[in-house]
């Protein structure tokens, strides 16, 4: 015979699997500081490639112009401010990655804790039986 609340528990958690679930047991495997560690080295990365590729684009829309001032202006001084904004970019957008990802993993632990509090119900319920 069939038990209701079975059935309904199962239902539950299997489209949570389906879903949400998928992704939470991928960031579940994780040690929090590993999964933060991950997230904002790919962001690193990720903000250097955007930081080239604006730099690319200001120098490109004007280059006539760029290449008329390169003579005249001081490179180190140009270097050193783009190096500053490139460590403004990527701390920026590191310390955002942080909170982000530390909120992810957080949020993902207590939807995995309670799942897991579901199966060993689940498990009860078969127990009884």
């Amino acid at each position: 015979m069939l038990n209701e609340e079975r059935v309904i528990l199962m239902t539950k958690m299997a489209s949570y699997e389906e879903h949400e679930g998928r992704k939470n047991m991928k960031i579940g495997n994780y040690f929090r500081s590993d999964y933060i560690a991950v997230q904002v080295l790919k962001s690193i990365f990720c903000a250097t490639i955007a930081f080239g590729l604006v730099f690319a684009l200001f120098v490109f829309y004007d280059f006539e112009v760029f290449m008329q001032d390169i003579y005249q202006m001081d490179l180190v001084g140009f270097a050193k401010r783009i190096l500053m904004y490139y460590g403004v970019t990527v701390a920026v957008y590191s310390a955002a990655s942080y909170v982000i990802c530390a909120h992810r993993y957080t949020k993902a632990r207590r939807s995995l804790k309670l799942y897991y509090q579901n199966l060993k119900k689940l498990n009860s319920l078969y127990d009884e039986d």
